[in-house]
């Protein structure tokens, strides 16, 4: 008898990326794996409504930007910024909308950071409804978990404005950096993962004391609205923006493991258009469909210079945009705009006073796969905005 087994027979297999690499990815799985964080992390569902409403379109822009001595339109600016998606609305209505990279309009792409600032726009609404009574309130009355560590002094307000003063590091390229044992975790799907991961960062600075970039403290942002509304954060994002917003597809959270908390910091998953109405929602100041989901004021605090940005954290992207403070959870530029920051090229440009706003969906390389050939792509993006002003009629000199 023959007691050798024979091995199965090779088949057809599709390989994925690997999600623990998600912040270290090169070009080519970037472009890939954006579009499929579903498959790489376990998510939650934001569901849109029985009744999504269309955006209105207008003529179409035919911008023009000059970079460098050199003038350029919107096909060098996708090519140049390897962009997935870009769209331009105007007064309310889509004046421009492109795809490359093959990404499709009814396709997610990953939200990287820009969540950040979507997420805090639910603490306003939290502050609407009742859920929540002030700011100022400790986050461990929300969840006790963090009690007797160094987020004890920490509170609501603290977590919007990134001046938890806690130790974080948040160094995309190192692999053993806190934000990518944060993504390691989340790849694992690790039941409670991330609060063990805080739990155990120093304090840096006393609270309320010095703004430093914390993926971490938007995580806990969204647990404590979790806590504080009784019900999931997706379902939250569902029943005051999505749905009320008209939203055209379901999006998703990111989870920390099966059946876990939302990560109300990063890599949602969300369709271009559907950018583009929370983008409407915010230059509405919070209102959708006739309600006001927001406080009267809400988006102006929103923009409020918080902390400047300190000279040493002004990255080149930072630099090139003119970013020079920070709000609710939202970059603030030197000339009234605000806007929502991704890794790797993900932007929310929203200029209140030109009633304009912009989403780009893109995969700058990582820093260890970029050339000394390569453009600065938020100086591209930059001068893009410089002619849409014009374009539209508003210029900010």
């Amino acid at each position: 008898m023959n007691d050798i087994h024979t091995p199965p027979l090779a088949q057809a297999v599709e390989h994925l990326p690997r999600g623990e690499d998600f912040l270290l990815w090169p070009p080519c799985l970037q472009s890939y794996g954006y579009r499929i964080v579903d498959r790489l992390f376990a998510t939650r569902t934001i569901r849109r409504g029985e009744h999504p409403r269309p955006l209105p379109r207008a003529p179409e822009l035919d911008v023009r930007y000059t970079l460098d001595g050199e003038t350029r339109g919107v096909s060098d600016l996708m090519d140049r910024n390897n962009v997935a998606g870009l769209l331009v609305l105007h007064r309310g209505h889509i004046v421009l909308e492109r795809y490359g990279l093959g990404f499709q309009p009814h396709e997610r792409w990953s939200t990287m950071s820009t969540v950040k600032s979507m997420t805090a726009m639910l603490a306003g609404a939290a502050l609407h409804d009742g859920a929540i009574a002030s700011l100022d309130d400790p986050v461990t009355r929300y969840v006790p978990a963090l009690a007797q560590c160094a987020y004890d002094a920490v509170t609501i307000r603290h977590l919007l404005t990134m001046s938890s003063g806690i130790a974080w590091e948040e160094n995309y390229t190192d692999k053993l950096s806190d934000v990518n044992r944060y993504s390691k975790s989340l790849a694992d799907k690790v039941p409670g993962g991330v609060l063990a991961l805080l739990r155990a960062c120093p304090r840096a600075h006393p609270a309320g004391s010095a703004w430093h970039y914390n993926t971490g403290d938007t995580y806990l942002l969204g647990a404590v609205l979790s806590a504080a509304t009784g019900g999931t954060l997706a379902d939250y994002m569902s029943a005051r923006i999505w749905q009320p917003c008209g939203m055209e597809f379901d999006a998703y959270y990111t989870l920390e493991s099966d059946d876990g908390q939302e990560i109300g910091g990063s890599r949602a998953g969300m369709a271009l258009r559907d950018i583009g109405r929370f983008a409407q929602f915010v230059l509405d100041d919070g209102m959708a469909d006739g309600r006001r989901i927001l406080p009267e004021g809400w988006v102006a605090q929103s923009s409020a210079p918080a902390f400047a940005i300190p000279s040493d954290q002004h990255a080149a992207h930072r630099r090139a945009l003119g970013l020079s403070a920070y709000g609710y959870s939202w970059w603030l530029r030197n000339d009234g705009a605000m806007m929502a920051m991704g890794h790797s090229g993900q932007r929310i440009f929203i200029d209140a006073a030109a009633e304009l706003a912009v989403v780009q969906l893109a995969a700058y390389p990582e820093p260890r796969y970029a050339s000394v050939n390569e453009p600065d792509r938020d100086a591209e993006l930059n001068a893009f905005f410089a002619a849409l002003r014009q374009a539209t009629g508003t210029r900010h000199d």
